[in-house]
C-alpha cells in the first residue's frame, strides 16, 4: 500500500492550529482594492476558521 500524498493546493491555503481548527485567509484582497468597500478590506484582514463540519474534509487532504 503506497503512501497517502498531501494536496499541495490544500497545504499552501490552510494550516491546522494548536487546537485542531483549520486555519485560513479571506479571498478578494489583493487586487482592486480601490472598488471594494473599507468594511469589505478591514474583514479580509483577519484570518477566518472552517466550520467543524468543513474542518474534517480539509484535515484529510492536508494530513502529511
Amino acid at each position: 500500500m503506497g503512501k497517502i500524498k498531501t494536496h499541495k493546493a490544500a497545504s499552501k491555503r490552510f494550516s491546522v492550529t494548536g487546537t485542531g481548527k483549520v486555519k485560513l485567509n479571506h479571498c478578494f484582497r489583493r487586487h482592486k482594492t480601490g472598488k471594494k468597500s473599507g468594511k469589505a478590506l478591514r474583514q479580509g484582514r483577519v484570518n477566518g476558521y472552517l466550520s467543524d463540519a468543513m474542518a474534517a474534509n480539509y484535515k484529510a487532504l492536508i494530513q502529511k
